[in-house]
């Protein structure tokens, strides 16, 4: 499948702005057990200490901590559904972006600034200041054009490439779960 160009992700704009501001749904959850590997499961725990469980954040440290140790602010990783759907064209190519989270919730920084707590199934996770921006397997997976799309000023406003956030409350998160802010 070829990559979208950029008049077709801008034409894409104004479904990913219809997206719920305070409570959406988890549309796909993806676990990474080791390096390019990506598995869809329809439920996964998810643990303060240890993010999604399967999942190989913990053991796979961080560039962005001086011991190389996992990042604690960049625990868990969720991507707008619209934009993934628009970005991938097609739900089984969502994976590849890499993120664990595919939910169906504005994301943007002016709805999730950070500190924003939000309910996903019993679990409660945190919003985190940290940037996701992207890499160079997003740009082979999705082209160019979607890197720079996702990076625009906008693209940065509506945290088309997604967040990141840390587990507060462990629990179980399902496909189908509502995602909403805590109140």
């Amino acid at each position: 499948m070829g990559h979208i160009d950029t008049a077709s992700l801008e034409a894409g704009l104004p479904e990913i702005r219809r997206a719920p501001q305070d409570a959406g749904t988890v549309e796909l959850i993806v676990r990474r057990p080791a390096p390019e590997k990506r598995e869809v499961v329809s439920e996964a725990e998810l643990d303060p200490s240890a993010g999604l469980i399967g999942d190989n954040w913990l053991a796979r440290g961080s560039r962005a901590t001086a011991d190389g140790s996992a990042h604690p602010e960049l625990q868990l990783t969720m991507m707008s559904a619209r934009a993934a759907a628009l970005i991938a064209r097609g739900r089984e190519r969502w994976p590849l972006a890499g993120d664990q989270l595919y939910v169906d919730l504005d994301l943007s920084s002016a709805n999730l600034p950070p500190g924003t707590r939000l309910e996903v199934g019993t679990a409660v996770i945190e919003i985190t200041d940290q940037p996701h921006t992207g890499c160079g397997k997003f740009v082979r997976r999705f082209g160019v054009d979607a890197m720079k799309f996702v990076n625009t000023e906008l693209g940065r406003e509506l945290n088309l490439r997604g967040i990141y956030a840390r587990v507060v409350s462990g629990g179980t998160v399902r496909t189908g779960d509502v995602i909403r802010k805590s109140s």
